[in-house]
């Protein structure tokens, strides 16, 4: 049975539903094409100062499920405006939702500051949204006061920023058209933002990669080899693979960096987010069918932090990647 504190740190109540899953999964199969990468989980010390960030950058708060007797609430953010890609959609039908965890007192807690992954020990790296004027979007965050991990003029990469959000999380800022030809624009238009990529370090790249596509059933939309940085990227999501490459418009990807050599590595390499220190939670996949979804992965011979029959609730499942990142399971509430 999944321990209380254990419910307190990773939300898992947040998906309790009264709905009814059908039981004969041959009745109806699952199928991995209508599958969703649907959010990324963070805890946050100071809700009110974590949903204002995120709305800056042009979310909406699409819910907020509060439990009191369990000493926790969860905030759901979204890119929601008429022209988002998923506007209007419950939100278990969507990709590119942030949930964020708020266990009741860390903001009072002078001692309490969730890990952000990109210090020691590392693992989740960043969350990432795209924008359709870069220079503009990272004037209008700065000049609301928020701080950057690297500005757009940092460095030798120049089409690419971090804003850190108000628990140092890094938020990458990337544009969906050219530098050149967003230069001198001084407008930004919110709704075309897109929650573009989610990104985890992991030890094996065939691995985690064999996973993600044929476990998970993930396509690979992008690979970006870096030979003289000694490492790669790769772009996984569902729905179909843009041409030539171009991820930017996209929202819900999960990005996999891999650094050459951490498969020759012993044991872990990478810390998961919910051992301590605890900042990252996980990676959430919508299924058509929550029964079938878990009885083939089940058949898969997954490593599971929590079954469906585990504990009460019977509405979530987590599964294990194989650098111990959880993916949650649920129903799409659409489908």
């Amino acid at each position: 049975m999944i321990s209380a504190s254990i419910r307190r740190t990773t939300g898992i109540l947040n998906h309790l539903s009264t709905r009814s899953y059908p039981t004969d999964t041959t009745a109806k199969m699952t199928d991995l094409s209508k599958y969703k990468l649907n959010h990324s989980m963070l805890r946050v010390k100071d809700p009110k100062a974590s949903v204002a960030f995120y709305e800056h950058l042009g979310m909406k708060l699409l819910s907020k499920i509060p439990f009191p007797d369990n000493k926790f609430d969860l905030y759901f953010l979204a890119y929601d405006g008429p022209k988002a890609v998923s506007h209007g959609k419950h939100r278990s039908d969507r990709e590119g939702v942030i949930e964020l965890t708020h266990n009741y007192g860390t903001e009072s807690d002078p001692n309490y500051k969730p890990h952000n992954g990109n210090k020691d020990p590392k693992g989740f790296g960043h969350i990432c949204i795209s924008v359709d004027n870069i220079q503009a979007a990272c004037k209008r965050i700065s000049d609301a006061g928020y701080r950057f991990q690297k500005r757009l003029e940092d460095g030798r990469m120049r089409s690419i920023a971090f804003a850190l959000d108000p628990d140092d999380y890094w938020v990458e800022i990337i544009g969906q058209n050219p530098v050149e030809k967003t230069e001198g624009v001084q407008e930004t238009d919110l709704g075309t933002y897109t929650m573009n990529h989610t990104m985890m370090r992991v030890k094996d790249k065939d691995a985690s990669l064999k996973f993600y596509q044929d476990v998970m059933g993930m396509k690979l939309m992008r690979t970006s080899e870096n030979a003289s940085a000694e490492f790669n990227l790769y772009f996984l999501g569902y729905g179909d693979v843009p041409a030539e490459g171009k991820t930017a418009g996209k929202e819900g990807l999960l990005e996999l960096t891999w650094n050459y050599g951490t498969e020759k590595q012993e044991g872990k390499v990478y810390h998961n987010g919910n051992d301590e220190p605890q900042g990252f939670g996980h990676i959430c996949v919508s299924v058509d069918n929550l029964n079938a979804a878990c009885e083939r992965f089940e058949q898969q011979g997954v490593n599971w932090k929590k079954r469906l029959t585990d504990g009460r609730m019977k509405t979530v499942a987590f599964v294990l990647d194989p650098d111990d990142y959880w993916v949650e399971i649920v129903q799409n509430e659409g489908a």
